[in-house]
């Protein structure tokens, strides 16, 4: 079972997000924390849950993330204790694609699929591809992805043969934490973390 669920966000919001946190990060991690704080500026409810392996660190036992197809049945039990309605699910790196993977199986659940830097592959092994699922979703889906991302760069991902209903929004010169370099880009971390808010509030409020 997943654990205690953490809400963020106005009660009357127009569109709930189900965010489930990366292989590394527990859900209250500083990223997520400013995340989820935009996306309530933005009028977007979050409501966070850890899977089993991140919630036993908390007591002191380290486990490794599992095969994100393990963690599927946790994200699903999590969906069941939500009630808001519209939902949409998603997640940071792993827990994005844990949900990416249940998608397909919540049609007529869920209103779509928001995925927050997408693991596409490995880091330095762009020819093992976690993609075989995302070319047939019908799912609504957004991805938020740096241009520089490791697990799957804008020089990349135009050619995996994606989805239609798969929109990507590029964060410039951004990395899987979507920190871009300021002498190179002339941007900042919060400048991207801002637009890919903006990018997932239009998103949810257009689908919902």
């Amino acid at each position: 079972m997943p654990t205690e669920l953490l809400v963020s966000g106005p009660t009357d919001a127009s569109a709930t997000l189900l965010l489930a946190h990366g292989a590394g990060g527990a859900m209250d991690s500083v990223w997520l924390n400013e995340f989820c704080g935009m996306l309530a500026a933005r009028g977007i409810r979050t409501v966070r849950f850890e899977f089993p392996y991140m919630a036993a660190r908390r007591t002191g036992t380290r486990r490794p993330a599992p095969k994100a197809e393990i963690s599927v049945a946790a994200y699903r039990e999590a969906v069941a204790l939500v009630a808001d309605r519209p939902l949409f699910i998603g997640g940071k790196s792993y827990g994005g694609r844990v949900a990416s993977m249940l998608a397909q199986e919540l049609v007529g659940t869920i209103a779509g699929l928001v995925c927050l830097s997408y693991p596409f592959h490995p880091a330095g092994k762009p020819e093992q591809l976690r993609t075989a699922h995302l070319k047939d979703l019908t799912v609504p889906t957004l991805i938020c992805q740096g241009t520089r991302d490791p697990f799957g760069s804008a020089a990349e991902v135009p050619g995996y043969g994606l989805s239609p209903s798969i929109e990507v929004h590029w964060l410039e010169d951004g990395e899987h934490e979507w920190r871009p370099r300021k002498a190179i880009s002339g941007r900042t971390a919060k400048q991207n973390l801002e637009e890919a808010a903006d990018a997932v509030a239009t998103f949810c409020l257009s689908h919902g």
